[in-house]
């Protein structure tokens, strides 16, 4: 079976899909309260965001130290490696070795109350260029507006979705807890192409 990007990646897929994947949502945040007294990185793109967001890097670029460059995101074949903070979380670790293609970044992202992240595009970020980003909530509410396209996306706790960033996001947390999602940057394989078409057919 082909399993390379160019053999998988084809689509095209919706900019936003459910995928047929689903995780413990209490397993899910007592591996993010384990976490509790680590120190967040604010996000370095100030232009993009008003408020606290701030990132936990699970997946680093290899070799890297820095903070900053810890939680960076190059979609430009940069090998990753896993961080000491994924040993001290064993059922992200465990979903993480559940994905059956090259992963790139993993990451905690943390949008605090009334912040907001501005509307803007990632153009690396679409599947049918082999580069799909997959949004696992850990903690979030109604009063998160999560937007694609300008267009909701309501996400609950332990499921698992594939957004095409290269059209722009936008998110409110309205709410008064802050909102937590594991982002993971995959490559798409034959495995990944087919959970997408499955999220595409539901």
């Amino acid at each position: 079976m082909a399993t390379s990007i160019e053999a998988a990646a084809c689509g095209p897929w919706p900019d936003r899909l459910r995928l047929p994947l689903a995780f413990d949502p209490l397993r899910l945040a007592a591996d993010l309260d384990a976490l509790e007294d680590r120190e967040w990185t604010r996000h370095f793109v100030r232009d993009n965001y008003e408020g606290d967001w701030s990132v936990l890097p699970l997946r680093a670029p290899a070799g890297e130290t820095h903070p900053i460059r810890m939680i960076s995101a190059p979609a430009d074949g940069t090998p990753f490696v896993d961080t000491p903070l994924l040993a001290a979380t064993p059922y992200l670790a465990e979903i993480l070795a559940g994905f059956s293609c090259p992963l790139g970044s993993a990451r905690l992202m943390r949008l605090a109350p009334g912040s907001t992240i501005r509307e803007h595009r990632d153009l690396d970020l679409s599947a049918e260029d082999g580069h799909a980003r997959l949004h696992i909530p850990i903690r979030t509410s109604a009063e998160v507006d999560f937007r694609v396209a300008r267009r909701r996306v309501a996400m609950t706790p332990g499921s698992c979705w594939y957004l095409r960033l290269s059209e722009p996001p936008r998110v409110r947390n309205g709410g008064t807890a802050a909102r937590v999602h594991l982002v993971v940057d995959a490559q798409v394989n034959a495995w990944l192409a087919g959970l997408l078409d499955a999220g595409a057919e539901a």
